[in-house]
């Protein structure tokens, strides 16, 4: 399989729809960790443009009823797998994406700092699907690549750079599956 090319901290093959969302890095400060994430909006619902409208500031909170207790949050991800698989991009990989909030791994706090965020369509109990395992495989074998310092045990979920706060990717994601389609 021929990865995914990343040029100028973009992913070639993923539509880019920019986020306001995001900051520079600290100089110096090399990406090492790729954080998995799901979200559904509304809550256990796919599709439909509400995710991307949430990560860009453009939710129509009158479109349910759950939106209006998210209306004032300014987050982002570096990427969107969506349930069919395709990738959308929100944040170049050299700037931060507020995708982490109170976070910690290995000793180090504010992931968004040294982290790529991915959020996969998908809640914590319902399965991803195979197309998203596909795409996910794909994208981070091309991270690997381009930010050498990522390797398989700096790949997280959620859950585990903020344990008290967060279940997600959840139980739902298999990350043997996932883990052993990196090395295989």
């Amino acid at each position: 399989m021929a990865l995914t090319e990343i040029t100028n901290h973009l992913i070639t093959s993923a539509e880019f729809r920019e986020s306001p969302n995001c900051s520079a890095r600290p100089p110096g400060v090399q990406v090492i960790l790729v954080v998995i994430h799901n979200i559904s909006l509304p809550p256990g619902r796919f599709g439909g443009a509400h995710i991307v409208d949430f990560f860009q500031n453009k939710l129509d909170v009158s479109a349910d009823k759950y939106f209006e207790e998210i209306k004032n949050l300014k987050v982002s991800s570096h990427l969107l797998i969506d349930r069919r698989g395709r990738v959308t991009q929100f944040v170049p990989f050299n700037k931060n994406a507020w995708h982490a909030g109170i976070s910690c791994y290995q000793g180090q706090e504010n992931c968004n700092d040294f982290s790529i965020g991915v959020e996969m369509e998908g809640t914590d109990s319902i399965d991803y699907t195979t197309k998203q395992y596909e795409s996910l495989k794909e994208v981070t074998l091309s991270l690997m690549k381009a930010y050498p310092r990522i390797i398989v045990d700096n790949i997280v979920g959620h859950s585990d750079i903020a344990p008290e706060r967060k279940t997600d990717p959840g139980e739902s994601f298999d990350w043997s599956r996932f883990r052993s389609s990196l090395v295989s």
